[in-house]
């Protein structure tokens, strides 16, 4: 909260008012800076080499999408780990210090360079949404793959294969953690609007992945508004992403074409490139271009696109109207 993107130090005057000490924060570096090395202490405990060039590192996001590729102004790569979130980099100081930019800039600027950002929009509840709904509410399914060996995530997306665009008049918002970008609401929780007799398990499977989906459109369409370049297809990650069905339902409402990486390392293989560009072995990040492999190609339906529209603009009038009662229900379980 306190990190002054532009002069890439601490707002001394910002932790004045909230009583923070300076010293108590650490030293910046750049993310391929090298800041140390492995102690003896520290090879005796891990089995790395004494005397390992050790560099600052980067967010786990980052990484993974470094490793993926996206090293270039306009690149967009999405993940569906715990949250959900997507990243575009670009050279646009102006548009962090805009009204837009201040409500979607997630972390600080991309590796190797001192003039290039990522904006990082994230929905609190990506993946997390999925794995909740199999934890608490999917013991048959759990059950079927410790007998059987089935993903009990497959046996979910078969159910919600099965329900159309939109779940039959189910909506969900997603929001069961609070939320992040663009609402900035911890107090917003889940809401299943339209449940009726007629809707399935697969109903509320779909209708959850859809959720997320226009959390992330949320955002998506205000950095469109903002005349951000982008450069498509959009680029499927991490986690969630290896549903086809989710894969389908992002390119529908964001109404882009996407793709997936083949090889998802993620993180820890971004990492190992920024440790080369650190210690010299890479002379930059494009080393990663000449790995990324993309399949699974998809283009939008402009069918299904219009018909989230309609469900979208009705997901953004139920946050709007119980917005308040989440407030309520707050000091409620404070009571």
């Amino acid at each position: 909260m306190a990190y002054d993107l532009r002069n890439r130090r601490f707002d001394e005057r910002l932790l004045g008012e909230i009583d923070l000490d300076p010293a108590l924060l650490p030293s910046l570096f750049k993310c391929e800076e090298i800041v140390g090395e492995v102690t003896t202490e520290a090879a005796r405990e891990t089995g790395l080499a004494a005397g390992t060039p050790v560099a600052a590192g980067q967010v786990d996001c980052n990484a993974g999408w470094v490793g993926a590729g996206a090293i270039a102004p306009g690149d967009i790569q999405s993940n569906l780990g715990t949250v959900g979130n997507f990243g575009v980099i670009h050279q646009r100081p102006d548009f962090i210090f805009s009204e837009i930019g201040r409500t979607m800039i997630h972390c600080a600027y991309t590796v190797n360079s001192d003039d290039t950002y990522v904006t990082i929009p994230t929905t609190t509840t990506g993946g997390q949404s999925l794995r909740y709904l199999r934890d608490t509410f999917s013991q048959w399914e759990m059950e079927t793959e410790r007998l059987l060996g089935v993903s009990a995530y497959d046996l979910l997306n078969l159910q919600a294969e099965k329900t159309p665009p939109g779940a039959d008049g189910l909506i969900v918002l997603p929001y069961l953690m609070g939320e992040r970008t663009p609402i900035w609401d911890v107090q917003a929780r889940g809401v299943i609007f339209g449940l009726s007799l007629n809707h399935t398990k697969g109903h509320v499977v779909r209708a959850m992945m859809e959720a997320v989906a226009y959390a992330m459109y949320d955002s998506f369409q205000l950095i469109q508004q903002a005349g951000l370049e982008i450069n498509l297809p959009m680029v499927l990650n991490e986690g969630g992403a290896v549903s086809r069905l989710w894969r389908r339902i992002i390119a529908d409402v964001f109404n882009v074409p996407i793709v997936l990486v083949k090889r998802r390392t993620g993180a820890p293989f971004g990492d190992a490139v920024l440790a080369g560009v650190a210690t010299g072995v890479f002379a930059d990040f494009t080393v990663t271009r000449q790995w990324v492999e993309t399949v699974e190609p998809m283009a939008p339906v402009a069918e299904n696109h219009a018909r989230y529209m309609e469900y979208f603009a009705l997901y953004k009038q139920i946050y709007a109207h119980v917005k308040s009662d989440f407030q309520t229900l707050a000091q409620l379980r404070e009571i």
